[in-house]
């Protein structure tokens, strides 16, 4: 086998790298165990199949997700081309019906000549050339394989889903639609909440009952996909300036901003379905449909799909992992993906494309390019491979991770500093994109 590179998951981390290896040259060999072997959060054997929400988040070109996503379409990303493909309405965010978009990438990747998909569970780590590109949701037997390659380093957190409601439950006549002030028309439908409903509301959280992982509480969670049980804990306007912060979505009945809003997105094109946004959950599935029918225009809700629990893997990368995203322990072997540190689907898809290119050129025997630091993906390695490995968290794209840089150091306006870092950092990109595609 060690005439093709071999990658391990296909799900975005590992889809990209085996698309970027492959236009490459390079022969791959993708593993997924789905759908011999399913996981706690999948529901189809599909490639690239979308887990805990259908957003890809913002599409502003000044925002760090932004940039980030101009990098993946500049470097010619597969991921990127199928959400271009299949976008539904999500006002300035860019959501994919997530049905069409992993049909688009297994249909695209199983017509690449270059890649053989075999179904069929890797439980040991190969040896030889290879992305392990697991995911969050790494099976037990790789994870042994991982830790007894890695020691103590290994962490954990968990993890939830959104709920999905059909659309024909929601009573229109409670509910009205508008995006964040206004911001890409009216692609959202918003629940409004008085001060009392709200109150209600949060008091019911509090009392229902919340299922609880063994070992739950001693588990990390990530901020990013915080349950919403959880937030309420920390307060009761906690939730009302996180997933029901009202600021921005006026009620046209009144005028005027309600105490709180619960903000549904569209789930497919057909918009038969919508999401709770934010709304990941602890709760039981008689509680969510309980506490979750309290909300205005969704009393006599159907939902289609409760929130689920699961583990969400990732290692100490700043301890293990060199620049290039190999193991400091096998320089033949690379991680990619969500389990490497980074956090967000975008996040962990250009994990997989620098993991996918850099093990390409390993293959034909080239030298490697360093990723520019001062590029959104070099901002993220930065993060997973220079961070204190004491108290290493996962974290999503932003601008925070950016090195500093003179030439912005005096720039004490906000809005035109992410310009003129995301103006630099695609300038530095392109010149990287172009160098390695020439190698």
């Amino acid at each position: 086998m060690n005439d093709h590179l071999i990658v391990i998951g296909g799900g975005l981390a590992g889809s990209e790298a085996a698309w970027q290896a492959a236009k490459k040259g390079v022969k791959v060999r993708l593993y997924e165990m789905r759908p011999l072997k399913m996981t706690e959060a999948h529901a189809s054997s599909n490639l690239g199949e979308l887990v805990c929400s259908n957003s890809l988040r913002s599409n502003d070109p000044q925002s760090a997700p932004g940039l980030l996503k101009r990098e993946l379409s500049i470097a010619g990303s597969l991921i990127m081309e199928a959400a271009e493909a299949t976008t539904v309405p999500a006002g300035s965010a860019l959501a994919v019906d997530r049905t069409l978009f992993a049909e688009y990438i297994t249909r695209k990747l199983s017509e690449n000549r270059h890649i053989t998909i075999i179904r069929e569970e890797i439980r040991t780590l190969p040896d030889a050339i290879s992305i392990i590109a697991t995911g969050p949701l790494t099976s037990q037997a790789m994870t042994d394989s991982l830790s007894g390659l890695i020691g103590e380093g290994y962490l954990y957190f968990y993890d939830a889903i959104a709920p999905i409601i059909d659309a024909d439950s929601i009573d229109r006549n409670k509910v009205y639609a508008l995006s964040r002030y206004g911001k890409g028309g009216d692609d959202y439908l918003n629940c409004p909440m008085s001060k009392e409903e709200y109150e209600q509301f949060y008091q019911a959280i509090l009392d229902s009952e919340k299922v609880n992982p063994k070992g739950f509480e001693e588990k990390k969670v990530f901020d990013g996909c915080m349950p919403i049980e959880v937030m309420a804990t920390r307060g009761m306007d906690t939730m009302r300036y996180g997933p029901m912060k009202p600021v921005g979505l006026p009620d046209p009945k009144t005028g005027k901003e309600p105490y709180a809003v619960v903000q549904l997105r569209t789930e497919n094109r057909e918009t038969s379905a919508y999401n709770m946004v934010g709304f990941q959950t602890r709760l039981t599935w008689p509680e969510q449909k309980r506490v979750f029918s309290m909300i205005p225009g969704l009393e006599h809700a159907d939902f289609l799909r409760y929130v689920s629990i699961h583990r969400n893997t990732f290692i100490n990368s700043p301890a293990l992992l060199n620049k290039d995203l190999s193991f400091k322990q096998r320089p033949d072997l690379f991680l990619a993906g969500q389990i490497t540190g980074v956090e967000g689907y975008i996040e962990s898809t250009a994990m997989g494309l620098i993991a996918g290119l850099n093990a390409a050129l390993i293959m034909q025997g080239k030298e490697l390019l360093a990723v520019p630091p001062f590029s959104a993906h070099g901002a993220l390695i930065g993060h997973i491979t220079e961070s204190e490995s004491k108290d290493f968290q996962p974290s999503n794209i932003n601008f925070g991770l950016f090195p500093a840089s003179k030439s912005l150091v005096r720039i004490r306006d906000k809005k035109l500093k992410r310009a003129k870092t995301a103006e630099l950092a695609l300038e530095v990109w392109k010149k990287y994109v172009s160098q390695v595609h020439a190698l």
